[in-house]
């Protein structure tokens, strides 16, 4: 991307040593930051000092720099930037710029901060799907913290569409706080250093100076990002939803198999007394039927990675000669582990592209006695899913009322707690199970559960 320079900045005074704290995740250039401005201090002939704290995970674990510069180098007296005494802030994660090391150096009146915004899933994720990102609470956390002299910066977004990688979003967070003057070093100096660093020199560059364009005007570098629709099903009504996963399931398996699920949808819907409510029943039927009977077995993974459209994907996002491997765990090689119930994944070239083709092709093996990948014990078990379902879908619309629609409408939803593969989906089946029985108690108004309401009401 092409952008002219001709907008100018003011260098921060170094009556003091000018402390910057870079704060992100390892793995993403967050040592570069402070690697950049060192060597940019050194060019300059002024002081310099840097700390690195990555603590014991450097890859994707939270990772806290510091880098003092001065005019000379008599003047930095200490390595580590003492507590309250921070004079920039850069946050390249949300997360990060929440704890401890960040914090504790910041104070208000004196730190200048720019964070990235962008909500980044942390390891509680992996544990529960249903975690709360609570990206609301750390931004209160951070505005007072540092006060007024704080910005929030949706970098990640800007950086990985106008760039084509989300790498380039800490570059594009120093280029954004320089612009604004918080950085105390020249431009010559930090590009000369990026050159000398000598890696990707012309893609950080346009990182560098699409910040400080987004910190000058950033409604010229709004226009430039993709307005692209989220196509949710909150964007939909319920019938463009119906259709909507009636063509998925049609280049899934067949037109047939589709027709199966519009049958299954039409009969609920001729007993749901507000289907057209956003979360009537219907809508909930419509969306995890759907799930359940589109389970990405070995046909549908090498469908989707196959189709043109996953290719020109990579095509916006890489150039040049790059090359795809993949990493899979194919039912027939691999085995758990007896302890963990981890199943080990192998690496395969891009040889594989070709076999995909074909194996795409016998889609309309699924579910036939020809079907190898049916015999495996996780396909048997999305098989039962399914069945599960449509039963208990026939016994909501035979007894369904209005006294028992919400318990029906709580059942049909638990697919929704069916997510991930292998132990992990397994682990949720368990969790599935559990809840399914009592809300078949509720639906149904068995004694039992009326029993145990009525001792938790008094």
């Amino acid at each position: 991307m092409s952008v002219a320079k001709f907008f100018f900045t003011v260098l921060p005074v170094l009556d003091q040593p000018w402390n910057t704290v870079v704060a992100g995740v390892g793995g993403t250039g967050v040592l570069t930051i402070t690697s950049l401005i060192a060597m940019a201090a050194h060019i300059e002939g002024k002081g310099c000092a840097t700390l690195n704290q990555t603590g014991l995970a450097q890859k994707f674990g939270a990772v806290v720099s510091h880098v003092r510069v001065a005019n000379s180098q008599e003047q930095i007296k200490a390595v580590r930037i003492p507590a309250g005494e921070a004079d920039l802030l850069i946050a390249c994660d949300l997360v990060v710029s929440t704890g401890y090391e960040a914090m504790g150096k910041v104070a208000h009146g004196r730190t200048h901060a720019v964070i990235n915004d962008n909500e980044q899933p942390t390891a509680e994720f992996v544990r529960d799907p249903d975690a709360h990102f609570p990206s609301e609470g750390m931004r209160q956390k951070v505005v007072a913290e540092v006060g007024e002299q704080l910005e929030f910066v949706h970098a990640s977004e800007i950086a990985l569409q106008l760039t084509g990688d989300a790498i380039g979003t800490n570059l594009f967070m120093l280029g954004y706080a320089w612009q604004r003057g918080w950085v105390p070093v020249g431009e010559a100096a930090l590009e000369c250093a990026i050159e000398l660093n000598g890696v990707a020199v012309e893609f950080n560059k346009s990182a560098f100076l699409l910040g400080r364009r987004f910190a000058n005007q950033p409604e010229l570098v709004e226009s430039l990002l993709a307005n692209e629709s989220s196509n949710t099903d909150a964007d939909f009504t319920l019938d463009q939803m119906i259709e909507d996963r009636f063509q998925r399931l049609v280049a899934y398996q067949s037109v047939g198999y589709a027709r199966r699920y519009l049958a299954q949808i039409e009969n609920v819907r001729s007993v749901d007394c507000d289907s057209e409510a956003e979360d009537s029943l219907t809508h909930t039927v419509a969306q995890q039927l759907f799930k359940l009977m589109a389970y990405k077995d070995e046909y549908e993974v090498a469908r989707l990675h196959s189709d043109d459209a996953f290719r020109a994907k990579l095509d916006t996002q890489f150039t040049g000669n790059y090359s795809i491997r993949f990493h899979l765990a194919p039912p027939l090689l691999s085995r758990a582990n007896p302890t963990t119930g981890k199943v080990k994944k192998y690496e395969f070239g891009p040889w594989l592209m070709p076999v995909f083709r074909i194996l795409a092709k016998l889609k309309y093996l699924r579910g036939t006695p020809w079907d190898v990948f049916a015999l495996t014990s996780e396909r048997r078990q999305e098989r039962e899913d399914l069945a599960r379902y449509q039963a208990d879908l026939a016994l909501v619309c035979d007894r369904l009322t209005p006294d028992n629609y919400h318990a029906a409408n709580q059942l049909m939803k638990l697919p929704e707690q069916l997510r991930g593969y292998g132990h992990v989906k397994a682990r949720n089946r368990e969790a599935l199970l559990s809840a399914r029985s009592q809300y078949l108690s509720e639906f149904r108004g068995d004694p039992q559960y009326l029993e145990v309401t009525h001792i938790s009401a008094q």
